[in-house]
Protein backbone atom coordinates (compact mmCIF):
# COMPACT_ATOMS: atom_id res chain seq x y z
CA UNK A 1 0.00 0.00 0.00
CA UNK A 2 1.07 3.55 -0.64
CA UNK A 3 -0.17 7.10 -0.59
CA UNK A 4 -2.74 6.36 -3.31
CA UNK A 5 -4.39 3.89 -0.94
CA UNK A 6 -4.67 6.59 1.76
CA UNK A 7 -6.10 9.02 -0.82
CA UNK A 8 -8.72 6.43 -1.80
CA UNK A 9 -9.70 6.06 1.86
CA UNK A 10 -10.19 9.81 2.18
CA UNK A 11 -12.34 9.85 -0.95
CA UNK A 12 -14.43 7.01 0.48
CA UNK A 13 -14.86 9.05 3.63
CA UNK A 14 -16.21 11.98 1.61
CA UNK A 15 -18.61 9.84 -0.43
CA UNK A 16 -19.88 7.43 2.21
CA UNK A 17 -19.38 9.50 5.31
CA UNK A 18 -17.19 6.84 6.95
CA UNK A 19 -14.18 8.04 8.93
CA UNK A 20 -10.73 7.03 7.69
CA UNK A 21 -9.82 5.58 11.09
CA UNK A 22 -12.81 3.24 10.95
CA UNK A 23 -11.76 2.00 7.53
CA UNK A 24 -8.13 1.50 8.53
CA UNK A 25 -9.17 -0.45 11.62
CA UNK A 26 -11.35 -2.68 9.45
CA UNK A 27 -8.49 -3.26 7.02
CA UNK A 28 -6.09 -4.13 9.83
CA UNK A 29 -8.55 -6.69 11.22
CA UNK A 30 -8.99 -8.15 7.73
CA UNK A 31 -5.24 -8.46 7.21
CA UNK A 32 -4.84 -10.24 10.55
CA UNK A 33 -7.51 -12.77 9.56
CA UNK A 34 -5.89 -13.30 6.14
CA UNK A 35 -2.40 -13.73 7.67
CA UNK A 36 -3.58 -16.34 10.17
CA UNK A 37 -5.55 -18.24 7.53
CA UNK A 38 -2.71 -18.38 5.02
CA UNK A 39 0.23 -18.88 7.36
CA UNK A 40 -1.49 -20.83 10.13
CA UNK A 41 0.37 -19.05 12.89
CA UNK A 42 -0.72 -19.17 16.54
CA UNK A 43 1.31 -16.13 17.42
CA UNK A 44 -0.18 -12.97 18.83
CA UNK A 45 -0.20 -11.06 15.54
CA UNK A 46 -0.89 -7.35 15.17
CA UNK A 47 -1.05 -5.28 11.96
CA UNK A 48 -0.15 -1.61 11.76
CA UNK A 49 -0.83 0.67 8.80
CA UNK A 50 1.01 3.97 8.56
CA UNK A 51 -1.59 6.76 8.19
CA UNK A 52 0.81 8.89 6.13
CA UNK A 53 2.55 6.48 3.78
CA UNK A 54 0.16 3.51 3.84
CA UNK A 55 2.90 1.00 4.66
CA UNK A 56 1.78 -2.25 6.34
CA UNK A 57 3.69 -3.88 9.17
CA UNK A 58 2.80 -7.28 10.63
CA UNK A 59 4.10 -7.66 14.18
CA UNK A 60 4.13 -10.94 16.08
CA UNK A 61 4.47 -10.94 19.84
CA UNK A 62 6.42 -13.60 21.79
CA UNK A 63 6.63 -14.04 25.55
CA UNK A 64 10.07 -13.96 27.25
CA UNK A 65 10.78 -17.21 29.14
CA UNK A 66 13.89 -18.89 30.62
CA UNK A 67 13.29 -22.22 28.87
CA UNK A 68 11.73 -22.09 25.42
CA UNK A 69 9.23 -24.86 24.62
CA UNK A 70 7.37 -23.25 21.62
CA UNK A 71 9.64 -21.06 19.48
CA UNK A 72 6.64 -19.53 17.67
CA UNK A 73 5.13 -18.09 20.82
CA UNK A 74 8.14 -17.91 23.21
CA UNK A 75 11.62 -16.36 23.18
CA UNK A 76 14.60 -16.89 25.43
CA UNK A 77 15.95 -14.28 27.83
CA UNK A 78 19.29 -13.92 26.00
CA UNK A 79 17.66 -13.48 22.57
CA UNK A 80 15.12 -11.05 23.95
CA UNK A 81 17.91 -9.05 25.56
CA UNK A 82 19.60 -8.58 22.20
CA UNK A 83 16.34 -7.21 20.74
CA UNK A 84 15.22 -5.22 23.75
CA UNK A 85 17.93 -4.61 26.33
CA UNK A 86 16.84 -5.41 29.88
CA UNK A 87 14.06 -7.79 28.92
CA UNK A 88 12.85 -10.01 31.75
CA UNK A 89 10.81 -13.23 31.84
CA UNK A 90 7.10 -12.46 31.29
CA UNK A 91 7.66 -9.55 28.96
CA UNK A 92 6.25 -9.60 25.41
CA UNK A 93 8.66 -8.85 22.61
CA UNK A 94 7.19 -7.87 19.24
CA UNK A 95 9.03 -8.56 16.03
CA UNK A 96 8.10 -7.79 12.46
CA UNK A 97 7.05 -10.85 10.50
CA UNK A 98 5.65 -9.15 7.42
CA UNK A 99 5.67 -11.63 4.51
CA UNK A 100 6.97 -10.48 1.18
CA UNK A 101 3.61 -11.07 -0.47
CA UNK A 102 0.28 -12.09 0.96
CA UNK A 103 -0.83 -13.64 -2.32
CA UNK A 104 -4.09 -13.57 -4.24
CA UNK A 105 -6.10 -15.49 -1.60
CA UNK A 106 -4.97 -13.19 1.17
CA UNK A 107 -5.90 -10.11 -0.87
CA UNK A 108 -9.36 -11.55 -1.70
CA UNK A 109 -10.02 -12.34 1.97
CA UNK A 110 -8.96 -8.86 2.98
CA UNK A 111 -11.26 -7.37 0.34
CA UNK A 112 -14.33 -9.27 1.60
CA UNK A 113 -13.74 -8.25 5.18
CA UNK A 114 -13.20 -4.63 4.18
CA UNK A 115 -16.46 -4.58 2.18
CA UNK A 116 -18.36 -6.11 5.09
CA UNK A 117 -16.97 -3.65 7.58
CA UNK A 118 -17.75 -0.75 5.27
CA UNK A 119 -21.33 -1.96 4.91
CA UNK A 120 -21.74 -2.30 8.67
CA UNK A 121 -20.31 1.17 9.17
CA UNK A 122 -22.74 2.61 6.64
CA UNK A 123 -25.70 0.94 8.36
CA UNK A 124 -24.61 2.29 11.70
CA UNK A 125 -24.29 5.80 10.34
CA UNK A 126 -27.70 5.64 8.68
CA UNK A 127 -29.33 4.34 11.84
CA UNK A 128 -27.81 7.08 13.97
CA UNK A 129 -28.78 9.75 11.46
CA UNK A 130 -32.44 8.79 11.10
CA UNK A 131 -33.06 7.63 14.66
CA UNK A 132 -32.30 11.17 15.82
CA UNK A 133 -34.84 12.53 13.30
CA UNK A 134 -37.89 10.61 14.50
CA UNK A 135 -40.88 12.94 14.42
CA UNK A 136 -39.48 14.97 11.54
CA UNK A 137 -40.60 15.40 7.93
CA UNK A 138 -38.55 14.04 5.04
CA UNK A 139 -38.93 14.54 1.32
CA UNK A 140 -38.42 11.44 -0.78
CA UNK A 141 -39.15 10.02 -4.21
CA UNK A 142 -41.55 7.14 -4.75
CA UNK A 143 -39.31 4.27 -5.85
CA UNK A 144 -41.82 1.46 -6.33
CA UNK A 145 -45.08 0.02 -5.01
CA UNK A 146 -45.18 -3.60 -3.84
CA UNK A 147 -48.50 -5.08 -2.63
CA UNK A 148 -49.84 -1.64 -1.63
CA UNK A 149 -46.62 -0.96 0.30
CA UNK A 150 -44.79 2.09 -1.03
CA UNK A 151 -40.99 2.25 -0.96
CA UNK A 152 -39.62 5.78 -0.87
CA UNK A 153 -36.06 6.61 -1.84
CA UNK A 154 -34.41 8.94 0.69
CA UNK A 155 -31.01 9.02 -1.01
CA UNK A 156 -28.90 6.94 1.35
CA UNK A 157 -31.59 4.40 2.12
CA UNK A 158 -35.23 3.56 1.52
CA UNK A 159 -38.24 4.21 3.73
CA UNK A 160 -41.36 2.04 3.97
CA UNK A 161 -44.88 3.52 3.79
CA UNK A 162 -47.27 0.72 4.88
CA UNK A 163 -50.95 0.69 3.82
CA UNK A 164 -52.11 1.57 7.35
CA UNK A 165 -50.21 4.89 7.17
CA UNK A 166 -51.46 5.91 3.72
CA UNK A 167 -54.19 8.50 3.15
CA UNK A 168 -57.40 6.78 1.96
CA UNK A 169 -57.88 7.25 -1.77
CA UNK A 170 -54.42 8.71 -2.37
CA UNK A 171 -52.52 7.34 -5.36
CA UNK A 172 -48.72 7.15 -5.53
CA UNK A 173 -46.86 7.29 -8.83
CA UNK A 174 -43.29 6.22 -9.44
CA UNK A 175 -40.94 9.19 -9.45
CA UNK A 176 -43.35 11.44 -7.49
CA UNK A 177 -41.88 13.61 -4.74
CA UNK A 178 -43.58 13.10 -1.41
CA UNK A 179 -43.29 14.53 2.10
CA UNK A 180 -43.60 11.94 4.87
CA UNK A 181 -43.41 11.85 8.66
CA UNK A 182 -40.84 9.55 10.31
CA UNK A 183 -42.68 7.36 12.81
CA UNK A 184 -40.03 4.81 13.83
CA UNK A 185 -36.52 3.63 12.96
CA UNK A 186 -35.69 -0.04 13.60
CA UNK A 187 -32.37 -1.86 13.46
CA UNK A 188 -32.66 -5.16 11.61
CA UNK A 189 -30.24 -7.74 10.21
CA UNK A 190 -30.63 -6.17 6.78
CA UNK A 191 -29.92 -2.71 8.05
CA UNK A 192 -32.05 0.09 9.51
CA UNK A 193 -35.75 0.07 8.60
CA UNK A 194 -37.49 3.45 8.47
CA UNK A 195 -41.28 3.57 8.84
CA UNK A 196 -42.96 6.73 7.56
CA UNK A 197 -46.55 7.98 7.61
CA UNK A 198 -48.87 10.26 5.67
CA UNK A 199 -51.75 10.14 8.19
CA UNK A 200 -49.96 11.12 11.40
CA UNK A 201 -51.14 14.42 13.01
CA UNK A 202 -47.48 15.36 13.40
CA UNK A 203 -47.19 15.67 9.61
CA UNK A 204 -49.71 18.52 9.62
CA UNK A 205 -47.88 20.23 12.46
CA UNK A 206 -44.48 19.95 10.75
CA UNK A 207 -45.83 21.22 7.46
CA UNK A 208 -47.11 24.38 9.15
CA UNK A 209 -43.72 24.81 10.82
CA UNK A 210 -42.09 24.69 7.40
CA UNK A 211 -44.53 27.17 5.84
CA UNK A 212 -45.09 29.65 8.69
CA UNK A 213 -41.99 31.50 9.92
CA UNK A 214 -43.80 32.66 13.09
CA UNK A 215 -44.25 29.04 14.15
CA UNK A 216 -40.66 28.18 13.34
CA UNK A 217 -39.23 31.00 15.49
CA UNK A 218 -41.68 30.34 18.35
CA UNK A 219 -43.84 33.46 18.12
CA UNK A 220 -46.91 31.36 17.31
CA UNK A 221 -47.40 27.96 18.92
CA UNK A 222 -49.53 25.05 17.78
CA UNK A 223 -51.34 23.91 20.93
CA UNK A 224 -53.45 21.03 19.62
CA UNK A 225 -54.01 19.05 16.42
CA UNK A 226 -56.95 16.83 15.45
CA UNK A 227 -56.92 15.10 12.10
CA UNK A 228 -58.97 12.71 10.00
CA UNK A 229 -56.55 12.06 7.15
CA UNK A 230 -57.86 12.79 3.68
CA UNK A 231 -61.03 14.53 4.89
CA UNK A 232 -60.58 17.34 7.41
CA UNK A 233 -58.28 18.59 10.16
CA UNK A 234 -58.34 21.21 12.92
CA UNK A 235 -55.44 22.94 14.65
CA UNK A 236 -55.50 25.25 17.67
CA UNK A 237 -52.92 28.04 17.63
CA UNK A 238 -51.94 30.71 20.13
CA UNK A 239 -49.64 33.72 19.93
CA UNK A 240 -47.03 34.60 22.55
CA UNK A 241 -47.08 38.25 21.52
CA UNK A 242 -50.26 40.34 21.71
CA UNK A 243 -49.47 42.17 18.47
CA UNK A 244 -49.28 38.97 16.38
CA UNK A 245 -52.46 37.32 15.10
CA UNK A 246 -51.96 33.57 15.36
CA UNK A 247 -54.72 32.60 12.93
CA UNK A 248 -53.75 35.23 10.37
CA UNK A 249 -50.11 34.13 10.48
CA UNK A 250 -51.06 30.55 9.65
CA UNK A 251 -53.46 31.56 6.89
CA UNK A 252 -50.96 33.89 5.25
CA UNK A 253 -51.53 36.64 2.68
CA UNK A 254 -54.50 35.67 0.51
CA UNK A 255 -54.39 32.23 2.14
CA UNK A 256 -51.14 31.24 0.44
CA UNK A 257 -49.58 29.47 3.43
CA UNK A 258 -52.52 27.28 4.28
CA UNK A 259 -53.15 26.56 0.60
CA UNK A 260 -49.62 25.19 0.28
CA UNK A 261 -50.29 22.78 3.16
CA UNK A 262 -53.63 21.76 1.67
CA UNK A 263 -51.99 21.09 -1.70
CA UNK A 264 -49.36 18.88 -0.07
CA UNK A 265 -52.12 16.90 1.66
CA UNK A 266 -53.98 16.47 -1.67
CA UNK A 267 -56.95 18.72 -0.87
CA UNK A 268 -57.51 17.91 2.79
CA UNK A 269 -59.51 20.71 4.47
CA UNK A 270 -57.80 22.48 7.37
CA UNK A 271 -59.59 24.59 10.01
CA UNK A 272 -57.39 26.99 12.00
CA UNK A 273 -58.96 28.04 15.33
CA UNK A 274 -57.74 30.24 18.14
CA UNK A 275 -56.68 28.40 21.27
CA UNK A 276 -57.99 29.80 24.57
CA UNK A 277 -57.21 28.95 28.18
CA UNK A 278 -60.94 29.20 28.95
CA UNK A 279 -62.39 25.78 28.16
CA UNK A 280 -65.83 27.15 27.20
CA UNK A 281 -64.36 29.66 24.75
CA UNK A 282 -61.99 27.07 23.27
CA UNK A 283 -64.89 24.66 22.70
CA UNK A 284 -66.87 27.44 21.01
CA UNK A 285 -63.88 28.23 18.76
CA UNK A 286 -63.30 24.56 17.97
CA UNK A 287 -66.83 24.21 16.54
CA UNK A 288 -66.01 26.76 13.84
CA UNK A 289 -67.45 27.57 11.30
CA UNK A 290 -70.67 27.14 13.32
CA UNK A 291 -71.78 30.03 15.56
CA UNK A 292 -72.25 29.15 19.22
CA UNK A 293 -74.82 30.83 21.49
CA UNK A 294 -73.82 29.40 24.86
CA UNK A 295 -71.44 26.81 26.34
CA UNK A 296 -71.95 25.20 29.75
CA UNK A 297 -69.00 23.14 31.02
CA UNK A 298 -68.82 20.44 33.66
CA UNK A 299 -65.30 20.35 35.03
CA UNK A 300 -65.70 17.02 36.84
CA UNK A 301 -66.83 14.96 33.86
CA UNK A 302 -65.13 17.21 31.25
CA UNK A 303 -68.45 17.57 29.44
CA UNK A 304 -69.41 20.70 27.48
CA UNK A 305 -73.06 21.38 26.61
CA UNK A 306 -73.25 23.68 23.60
CA UNK A 307 -76.31 25.61 22.37
CA UNK A 308 -76.36 26.76 18.75
CA UNK A 309 -79.05 28.46 16.62
CA UNK A 310 -81.59 26.13 15.02
CA UNK A 311 -80.33 26.82 11.51
CA UNK A 312 -76.72 26.15 12.58
CA UNK A 313 -77.29 22.74 14.22
CA UNK A 314 -76.38 20.66 11.17
CA UNK A 315 -73.33 22.83 10.51
CA UNK A 316 -72.11 22.42 14.09
CA UNK A 317 -72.49 18.64 13.97
CA UNK A 318 -70.99 18.32 10.50
CA UNK A 319 -71.22 15.56 7.93
CA UNK A 320 -71.62 12.27 9.81
CA UNK A 321 -70.68 14.13 12.99
CA UNK A 322 -67.24 15.02 11.68
CA UNK A 323 -67.10 18.61 12.93
CA UNK A 324 -68.23 17.69 16.45
CA UNK A 325 -65.86 14.71 16.52
CA UNK A 326 -62.83 16.77 15.51
CA UNK A 327 -63.75 19.48 18.03
CA UNK A 328 -63.91 16.87 20.79
CA UNK A 329 -60.47 15.51 19.80
CA UNK A 330 -59.01 18.99 19.61
CA UNK A 331 -60.28 20.16 23.00
CA UNK A 332 -60.23 16.87 24.89
CA UNK A 333 -63.84 17.49 26.09
CA UNK A 334 -67.03 15.56 25.47
CA UNK A 335 -69.35 17.88 23.53
CA UNK A 336 -73.17 17.74 23.59
CA UNK A 337 -74.70 19.99 20.91
CA UNK A 338 -78.33 21.20 21.04
CA UNK A 339 -80.32 23.78 19.14
CA UNK A 340 -81.99 26.72 20.88
CA UNK A 341 -85.46 25.19 20.53
CA UNK A 342 -84.25 21.88 21.95
CA UNK A 343 -82.58 23.62 24.87
CA UNK A 344 -85.72 25.66 25.54
CA UNK A 345 -87.95 22.57 25.46
CA UNK A 346 -85.60 20.75 27.81
CA UNK A 347 -85.63 23.69 30.22
CA UNK A 348 -89.43 23.87 30.18
CA UNK A 349 -89.73 20.13 30.75
CA UNK A 350 -87.35 20.37 33.68
CA UNK A 351 -89.32 23.30 35.11
CA UNK A 352 -92.61 21.40 34.74
CA UNK A 353 -91.13 18.41 36.50
CA UNK A 354 -90.07 20.62 39.40
CA UNK A 355 -93.55 22.19 39.65
CA UNK A 356 -95.20 18.77 39.51
CA UNK A 357 -92.98 17.56 42.31
CA UNK A 358 -93.91 20.60 44.42
CA UNK A 359 -97.65 20.12 43.69
CA UNK A 360 -97.41 16.48 44.74
CA UNK A 361 -95.95 17.50 48.06
CA UNK A 362 -98.73 20.09 48.60
CA UNK A 363 -101.48 17.56 47.64
CA UNK A 364 -100.17 15.09 50.17
CA UNK A 365 -100.50 17.69 52.89
CA UNK A 366 -104.11 18.63 51.83
CA UNK A 367 -105.20 14.96 51.79
CA UNK A 368 -104.83 14.73 55.60
CA UNK A 369 -108.21 13.88 57.48
CA UNK A 370 -110.34 16.98 58.34
CA UNK A 371 -111.63 17.76 61.86
CA UNK A 372 -115.31 16.67 62.54
CA UNK A 373 -118.02 19.43 62.30
CA UNK A 374 -119.89 20.67 65.37
CA UNK A 375 -123.41 19.12 65.99
CA UNK A 376 -126.60 21.05 65.17
CA UNK A 377 -127.68 23.55 67.82
CA UNK A 378 -124.28 23.88 69.41
CA UNK A 379 -122.56 27.22 69.43
CA UNK A 380 -119.62 27.50 67.06
CA UNK A 381 -116.36 29.17 68.07
CA UNK A 382 -117.47 32.24 66.14
CA UNK A 383 -120.81 32.40 68.07
CA UNK A 384 -123.15 31.53 65.16
CA UNK A 385 -126.87 30.86 65.78
CA UNK A 386 -128.57 27.50 66.06
CA UNK A 387 -129.20 25.72 62.76
CA UNK A 388 -126.84 27.80 60.65
CA UNK A 389 -124.93 26.29 57.73
CA UNK A 390 -121.42 24.92 58.29
CA UNK A 391 -118.27 26.89 57.57
CA UNK A 392 -117.41 27.94 54.00
CA UNK A 393 -114.57 25.41 53.34
CA UNK A 394 -117.18 22.58 53.44
CA UNK A 395 -118.87 23.36 50.13
CA UNK A 396 -120.94 20.24 49.42
CA UNK A 397 -123.63 20.60 52.24
CA UNK A 398 -124.32 24.22 51.21
CA UNK A 399 -124.82 23.08 47.64
CA UNK A 400 -127.36 20.47 48.71
CA UNK A 401 -129.36 23.09 50.72
CA UNK A 402 -129.55 25.46 47.75
CA UNK A 403 -130.73 22.68 45.44
CA UNK A 404 -133.46 21.67 47.93
CA UNK A 405 -134.75 25.27 48.22
CA UNK A 406 -134.93 25.60 44.44
CA UNK A 407 -136.83 22.31 44.10
CA UNK A 408 -139.35 23.32 46.81
CA UNK A 409 -140.08 26.63 45.09
CA UNK A 410 -140.86 25.15 41.64
CA UNK A 411 -144.10 23.17 42.50
CA UNK A 412 -145.71 26.26 44.08
CA UNK A 413 -145.49 28.20 40.82
CA UNK A 414 -147.07 25.50 38.59
CA UNK A 415 -150.68 25.53 40.05
CA UNK A 416 -151.05 29.22 39.21
CA UNK A 417 -150.54 28.47 35.60
CA UNK A 418 -152.89 25.50 35.67
CA UNK A 419 -155.68 27.35 37.65
CA UNK A 420 -155.90 30.08 35.09
CA UNK A 421 -156.69 27.61 32.29
CA UNK A 422 -159.97 26.06 33.54
CA UNK A 423 -162.07 24.21 36.16
CA UNK A 424 -160.43 20.86 35.60
CA UNK A 425 -157.30 21.99 37.36
CA UNK A 426 -158.99 24.31 39.81
CA UNK A 427 -157.71 23.84 43.36
CA UNK A 428 -155.51 20.94 42.32
CA UNK A 429 -151.79 20.65 41.91
CA UNK A 430 -150.51 20.10 38.40
CA UNK A 431 -149.51 16.55 37.76
CA UNK A 432 -145.82 15.85 37.53
CA UNK A 433 -144.44 15.41 34.04
CA UNK A 434 -142.94 12.08 33.25
CA UNK A 435 -139.19 11.89 33.71
CA UNK A 436 -139.06 14.70 36.25
CA UNK A 437 -137.75 14.31 39.76
CA UNK A 438 -140.15 14.50 42.65
CA UNK A 439 -139.58 17.63 44.75
CA UNK A 440 -137.91 17.20 48.03
CA UNK A 441 -140.23 17.63 51.01
CA UNK A 442 -137.45 18.47 53.35
CA UNK A 443 -137.11 22.19 53.95
CA UNK A 444 -133.84 23.89 53.52
CA UNK A 445 -134.18 25.33 57.03
CA UNK A 446 -134.07 21.86 58.56
CA UNK A 447 -130.60 20.53 57.79
CA UNK A 448 -129.84 16.94 58.62
CA UNK A 449 -126.98 15.73 60.72
CA UNK A 450 -123.64 16.99 59.51
CA UNK A 451 -121.41 14.35 57.90
CA UNK A 452 -117.75 15.18 57.32
CA UNK A 453 -116.94 15.19 53.58
CA UNK A 454 -114.43 12.71 52.19
CA UNK A 455 -110.89 13.96 51.61
CA UNK A 456 -110.56 15.91 48.40
CA UNK A 457 -107.67 17.11 46.31
CA UNK A 458 -107.13 20.87 46.05
CA UNK A 459 -108.37 20.87 42.46
CA UNK A 460 -111.62 19.01 43.32
CA UNK A 461 -112.27 21.36 46.26
CA UNK A 462 -111.90 24.40 44.03
CA UNK A 463 -114.24 22.89 41.42
CA UNK A 464 -116.93 22.14 44.06
CA UNK A 465 -116.69 25.64 45.50
CA UNK A 466 -117.18 27.19 42.04
CA UNK A 467 -120.26 25.03 41.45
CA UNK A 468 -121.72 26.02 44.85
CA UNK A 469 -121.24 29.71 44.14
CA UNK A 470 -122.92 29.38 40.73
CA UNK A 471 -125.89 27.51 42.16
CA UNK A 472 -126.31 30.08 44.96
CA UNK A 473 -126.30 32.91 42.45
CA UNK A 474 -128.89 31.14 40.30
CA UNK A 475 -131.18 30.49 43.32
CA UNK A 476 -130.93 34.11 44.46
CA UNK A 477 -131.89 35.35 41.00
CA UNK A 478 -134.98 33.01 40.76
CA UNK A 479 -136.62 33.75 44.17
CA UNK A 480 -138.66 36.97 43.20
CA UNK A 481 -140.12 35.31 40.13
CA UNK A 482 -141.35 32.36 42.18
CA UNK A 483 -143.10 34.66 44.70
CA UNK A 484 -144.92 36.56 41.94
CA UNK A 485 -146.07 33.32 40.41
CA UNK A 486 -147.55 32.21 43.78
CA UNK A 487 -149.56 35.41 44.15
CA UNK A 488 -150.97 35.11 40.67
CA UNK A 489 -152.05 31.54 41.39
CA UNK A 490 -154.03 32.66 44.50
CA UNK A 491 -155.96 35.29 42.55
CA UNK A 492 -156.75 32.97 39.74
CA UNK A 493 -158.20 30.40 42.10
CA UNK A 494 -160.55 32.90 43.75
CA UNK A 495 -161.97 34.09 40.46
CA UNK A 496 -162.67 30.57 39.30
CA UNK A 497 -164.59 29.79 42.47
CA UNK A 498 -166.78 32.87 42.14
CA UNK A 499 -167.81 31.89 38.68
Amino acid sequence: MNTEFIAALHQLEREKGIAVDVLIEAIEAALIAAYRRNFGTVQNVRVEIDRATGQIHVLAGRTVVEAVTDPRAEIGVDEAGRIVPGARPGDVIEGEVTPNEFGRIAAQTAKQVVVQRVREAERGIIFEEFSSREGDVLTGIVHRVEHRTVLIDLGKTEAVLPPSEQIPGEEYRQGERLKTYIVEVKKTTKGPQILVSRTHPGLLKRLFELEVPEIHDGTVEIKAVAREAGARSKIGVASREPNVDAVGSCVGPKGMRVQTVVAELKGEKVDIVRWDADAAQFVANALSPARVVRVDVNEEGKVARVVVPDYQLSLAIGKEGQNARLAAKLTGWKIDIRSESQAKAAAEAEKAAVLAAEAGVAGGEAAAPAAPAAPAGAATPAGTAKGTAPAAPVAEPATRGVQAAASAARPAARPAKGGATGDKTRGKAAPARPGTRKPRTKAASEPGPEVPPPPQSPRAARRAQRKAEAAAAQAAAGSPADEGAGKGAGKGGGGGGAA
